[in-house]
């Protein structure tokens, strides 16, 4: 059938699609993707339609199929918690709060102290105005990186630049960052 699909036969590949959709969205389920399993699925087919130039004659299709559903759940799954993160220290800094999870501090717990509130908002806003300052490449990659949780080579890809790029522009950024906020922070933490 994979020869039948390389040869142009739209239908021969709707046909592997209706014998494989069922297993790859119980995989899909199985593997973390709740809501987003259709989206997952549908993503994978089309990764293995476009991949199947490298699919090597008399393999099985089933399990190389099945691994790029795996794959793309994985990526799905890893991208929706970043994701929920990004948007939980976006929320905690926007309202003004300690970052969830914080040590020593609970975000909009009455009880916390207030004078390490005001504390850690000063830091924060040191922070700020010291990100704000760096060249705008410098600072895209400080956000992308520690802000959005991107690893190094998300960031590149993201950014457009080599990783090796990534990596020299974040060392600069946080010695800039360093230095403008006096070595140590500004706040002796």
């Amino acid at each position: 059938m994979v020869a039948r699909v390389r040869n142009g036969e739209a239908e021969a590949y709707a046909e592997l699609v209706r014998a494989h959709a069922e297993t790859a969205h119980r995989l899909a389920l199985l593997l973390g993707a709740g809501a987003d399993a259709e989206d997952v699925v549908q993503n994978a087919f089309v990764k293995a339609y476009r991949a199947l130039g490298g699919f090597r004659d008399g393999a099985a299709f089933r399990p190389w199929l099945l691994r790029i559903v795996a794959n793309e759940t994985k990526n799905t799954v890893r991208s929706a918690a970043r994701r929920r993160a990004a948007n939980a220290r976006a929320a905690a800094v926007a309202a003004g709060t300690a970052e969830p999870g914080a040590p020593g501090v609970a975000a909009g717990d009455p009880e916390a102290d207030p004078a390490g509130r005001v504390l850690a908002a000063e830091r924060r806003e040191e922070l700020l105005t010291a990100l704000r300052a760096l060249r705008e490449r410098h600072r895209e990659v400080v956000v992308h990186r520690y802000l959005l949780d991107l690893d190094e080579a998300e960031t590149a890809a993201v950014l457009g630049v080599p990783r090796g790029t990534v990596k020299s522009r974040l060392s600069r950024a946080l010695r800039e960052l360093a230095r403008l906020l006096g070595e140590g922070g500004g706040s002796g933490g």
